[in-house]
């Protein structure tokens, strides 16, 4: 019986419960209803992952973080849409639905020591964070461990891989620098020294292991962010008690501990010289993701989304179950890391509970003025999901909201540039959007240029699929 195994919800639900049932109607692409008219330069196929089971038999998993991954698919051809949805099935996740029961551990769900000291159980490679497409191929990722392969007509597994490089895990947010032709992630490796194992995944090359970079003690890092010249990392003052989970004691998540008298750590890599990193002290704060980065001036200019602590972490893991406390509400923020002085400034740049920020490909890495997030519309909002899409002016400090409708819950905002625009913000806004009052998802394709417009088109499945996490649009060749 693992520690963290819970009953199902009762039926007084919130209308986005929803979007937290399980998932178990796989199909291939096939045609949709769509409604509006998509652009006819739009053409390409968005891919979102996330978790679409939230427990197997009669156990349900301890962490939204644990559910196990599918992935949902939208080809757009100028004139219509297709959509596929399956369940991502690797090994750990069909042994566990084989037995009926929880058999792995993972980020918040534990099994009994015993399991794992006699070969019964290990950890779970829940593929269900990202989406990573590079040379034509196709990748589900799950920070605990490594990248899942996918098929790129269909969508069925391929396999596991460690890309030929990875020695521990792989982060599930890779980094595109255009200006380098190239991909950067990492991953983590905990020893007596933990440290930061880098990756380059050169356009049409091999992936390449850069070398490791040693941190402060165990944490967790989820995502980081690259200029040109540089990777960024926030190191938060999480710790891991890793003694506690070598004995296999209780979940990963149970085994982190928020120790703000440590403070947070900004850790500036030089890709060209990792031997030599920039190590700045800040106070305590902790982050999910950011948005971009960029150089300027002997300084990075870094967009971030900033939490105060930890507590996040008690919202995620309930709000599956339909019952979350109020969301402590992450801030966008700017930060400005000057190299020369080692100075750390940072500034609220909205007041709004926002996550999954992202800007437009053409500006990854370089100067950006807009970005676009998904936000909670208002106090009311803020025990369920994010309820409502924004457009940030940094430049102004403008914000605009999408019109999305009411009980519409939307997913990361993927922002794909228009044929031929030529300024930053021309292109369209894709969300993924669970529709409380039919209990469908759809695709909805936004005017990034004008916000307040009603979708240019809604693309219709034929029945829910949970809220994913990430995705990303791959043009079409």
């Amino acid at each position: 019986m693992t520690s963290t195994a819970t009953k199902r919800s009762s039926p007084a639900q919130p209308g986005w419960r929803g979007a937290f049932r399980d998932f178990t109607r796989d199909h291939g692409f096939q045609p949709l209803r769509v409604e509006g008219k998509p652009p006819e330069d739009l053409r390409g196929t968005l891919m979102r992952v996330g978790p679409v089971s939230f427990g197997v038999g009669t156990q349900r998993y301890g962490h939204w973080f644990d559910g196990d991954g599918g992935i949902l698919a939208v080809r757009f051809d100028g004139s219509g849409a297709q959509g596929a949805a399956r369940r991502i099935e690797t090994r750990s996740i069909l042994a566990e639905r084989e037995a009926g029961r929880i058999t792995h551990s993972n980020y918040g769900t534990s099994i009994p020591p015993w399991m794992k000291l006699t070969g019964r159980g290990g950890n779970k490679n829940a593929a269900n964070t990202s989406v990573m497409a590079w040379n034509g191929r196709i990748f589900a990722l799950f920070e605990g461990s490594v990248p899942t392969e996918l098929s790129p007509e269909d969508l069925h597994v391929l396999g596991e891989t460690n890309l030929g490089v990875i020695v521990s895990n792989f982060s599930a947010h890779p980094h595109r620098v255009p200006a380098r032709r190239a991909t950067y992630n990492f991953g983590m490796r905990f020893g007596r020294v933990t440290t930061l194992e880098l990756y380059e995944m050169p356009d049409g090359g091999a992936v390449r292991h850069m070398g490791q970079v040693p941190l402060p003690g165990p944490t967790m890092i989820h995502d980081y962010i690259a200029t040109e010249r540089h990777l960024i990392f926030f190191v938060t003052p999480l710790r891991l008690k890793v003694f506690r989970m070598l004995l296999g004691l209780g979940a990963y998540s149970e085994n982190l501990e928020w120790r703000p008298e440590l403070g947070t750590e900004v850790l500036v890599i030089p890709i060209d010289d990792l031997a030599n990193p920039v190590r700045i002290e800040t106070e305590p704060f902790f982050t999910w993701h950011f948005a971009n980065a960029y150089e300027q001036d002997g300084s990075l200019v870094v967009d971030y989304v900033r939490f105060p602590d930890f507590g996040i972490n008690t919202w995620l893991r309930e709000l599956p179950r339909g019952v979350p406390s109020p969301n402590v509400g992450g801030r966008l923020h700017r930060a400005t890391v000057d190299l020369k002085a080692r100075a750390f400034r940072t500034e609220e740049r909205s007041a709004v509970s926002s996550e999954y920020p992202r800007v437009s490909p053409s500006v990854q890495a370089r100067e950006h003025r807009y970005l676009y997030q998904a936000v909670h519309s208002g106090p009311a909002a803020l025990s369920g999901p994010f309820d409502a899409l924004a457009k940030m002016d940094m430049a102004t400090g403008r914000e605009e909201r999408f019109g999305l409708g009411g009980e519409q819950y939307a997913t990361e905002p993927v922002f794909v540039p228009r044929a031929g625009a030529t300024q930053e913000d021309d292109g369209y806004v894709l969300t993924q959007v669970y529709d409380a009052p039919s209990g469908q998802t759809h695709v909805a394709v936004l005017d990034a240029r004008d916000p307040g417009a009603e979708p240019l088109a809604k693309a219709w499945f034929e029945h829910a699929f949970p809220i994913t996490f990430h995705g990303g649009f791959m043009p079409a060749k």
